[in-house]
């Protein structure tokens, strides 16, 4: 039984990995979506520069690996395993002999049960982890006076580097860096901060002699006890629905129309962003009108959404703006969404869409702003270095399959836009430019919704000629 320890702590860390990469991959997107990590000292230093910024800085490092979820998933289950190897030998080691073994995976679970919410930052779970070793070292130095010299120059250290992640105090006062609502106090992290320091004391308290052959058996089943307990919590307290809206959001980002089309045929949507989502991958395939009833609708704003002031929902509805060819009213939308992220980071996604639609009006130097900022990052810089060159050639901007095509699309004249997309809009659209098959399909859909024979009768035959 000499590797039970470590074959336990394997097979934890191996279920947050499965976990995250199976059946919480997109909160991974999404949590990547919402920064834009830079490798330039200006931003490295505006991080590092407040309390906590180290912690925080780590945090923003990992989570551009998001993008990929198994990598994104592999980087979680390697800090909280770390998490509970410190908690267990750093602190206590062969003390935690027996029933008491499994309440090291205790602080683990706590910030695993943290990280399901799609607004708990990766900064918290570092702090807690650069926060242990030190606690460690310092209670087993000995009692004296360089003890608590130690201790003091430590806390103004920690307090730097990872914030005040030991205060239970308002959300002001923890920080932004731990979770992306300012003024909420993510008390799950604090639970699993501090349980990472009282358990092990506790387990010091309670040490009691147990026999050579009863004390494997018994930390296997601690273990598993606490594991099925807190794997339980896990398994409830996750939100699959948000990750099911999370999925078509992430899909309609990377044009996968047909997947869009085969997860509709097995699970018709019935959110305000799935059902927009399933739409435009419908009028992608020239399938929205023949096919509009067969899947759930939300009236009118199934097709085109009201644009919220939140940063999540608006990002979707962009996407049909930007493939119908509106791309002042794209850009408006992806700018308004990327100001409405609460912790105020910026967004890789949303400075790509920008990006765009400032290429495909001709404002080149603000396109490059935003390249610019993209070159300096890890995984948008290939794609930034390719752009840029397009930047003020028209030819090569007429010849781009996607980028040409919007262009010829675009309103021709200037009209005040209200928050509520209508026919009007729609059909100024489609006139101004007939091969727009997308904004056809669209208008036509608008008047199928809205019960307007007249209208749909009139455009249908356009719609059949294309």
């Amino acid at each position: 039984m000499k590797y039970l320890r470590p074959l336990c702590s394997l097979f934890f860390c191996v279920a947050a990995v499965l976990f995250f990469a199976l059946a919480y991959p997109h909160h991974l997107h999404y949590q990547e979506q919402y920064q834009l990590f830079l490798f330039d000292s200006g931003y490295v230093w505006d991080i590092v520069s407040v309390p906590g910024g180290v912690a925080d800085l780590l945090g923003r490092f990992c989570t551009q690996f998001f993008l990929f979820a198994w990598v994104g998933a592999a980087i979680i289950g390697v800090l909280l395993a770390l998490v509970q190897l410190l908690t267990l030998y750093a602190f206590a080691g062969s003390e935690w002999r027996g029933w008491l073994y499994g309440l090291s995976y205790v602080p683990a679970f706590l910030l695993w049960l943290f990280l399901l919410d799609e607004n708990a930052l990766l900064g918290g779970v570092w702090a807690v982890l650069l926060t242990l070793p030190v606690v460690a070292l310092l209670t087993r130095w000995p009692a004296g006076w360089l003890q608590r010299l130690l201790t003091v120059v430590a806390v103004v250290a920690l307090y730097w580097v990872v914030g005040p992640l030991w205060v239970p105090a308002d959300g002001m006062t923890l920080g932004t860096h731990y979770y992306r609502y300012p003024t909420e106090t993510p008390w799950l992290l604090w639970a699993a901060a501090l349980s990472a320091v009282v358990i092990p004391i506790a387990v010091r308290l309670c040490r009691r002699p147990a026999s050579a052959a009863v004390r494997p058996v018994a930390s296997l089943v601690s273990f598993a006890l606490v594991a099925v307990m807190m794997g339980t919590l896990v398994w409830k307290n996750s939100n699959f629905k948000a990750e099911r809206v999370m999925h078509y959001d992430f899909m309609a980002r990377y044009g996968q129309w047909n997947r869009i089309l085969e997860t509709i045929r097995t699970e018709k949507p019935n959110n305000q962003i799935g059902v927009t989502v399933q739409n435009l991958a419908l009028a992608m395939h020239g399938m929205l009108v023949d096919h509009l009833f067969e899947y759930n609708q939300n009236g009118i704003l199934g097709l085109l959404p009201d644009v919220g002031t939140d940063a999540i929902s608006p990002l979707p509805t962009s996407e049909a703006f930007y493939q119908l060819g509106m791309i002042n009213i794209a850009h408006r939308t992806v700018f308004e969404a990327q100001e409405a992220i609460l912790d105020f980071q910026k967004s890789g996604r949303c400075y790509k869409r920008l990006a765009q639609t400032n290429l495909i009006n001709g404002n080149y130097e603000v396109a490059r702003k935003y390249l610019s900022a993209l070159q300096k990052t890890l995984f948008y810089s290939q794609w930034a270095n390719e752009t840029l060159p397009l930047l003020g050639d028209e030819a090569a901007i007429a010849r781009h399959p996607e980028y040409g095509r919007l262009r010829q699309m675009v309103y021709k004249e200037d009209f005040y836009f209200s928050d509520h997309v209508t026919p009007e809009m729609l059909e100024r659209l489609y006139l101004s430019n007939k091969s727009n098959r997308l904004a056809c399909q669209y208008l036509l859909a608008y008047y199928m919704l809205t019960g307007d024979r007249e209208r749909y009768t009139k455009f249908l035959p356009q719609l059949e000629q294309q």
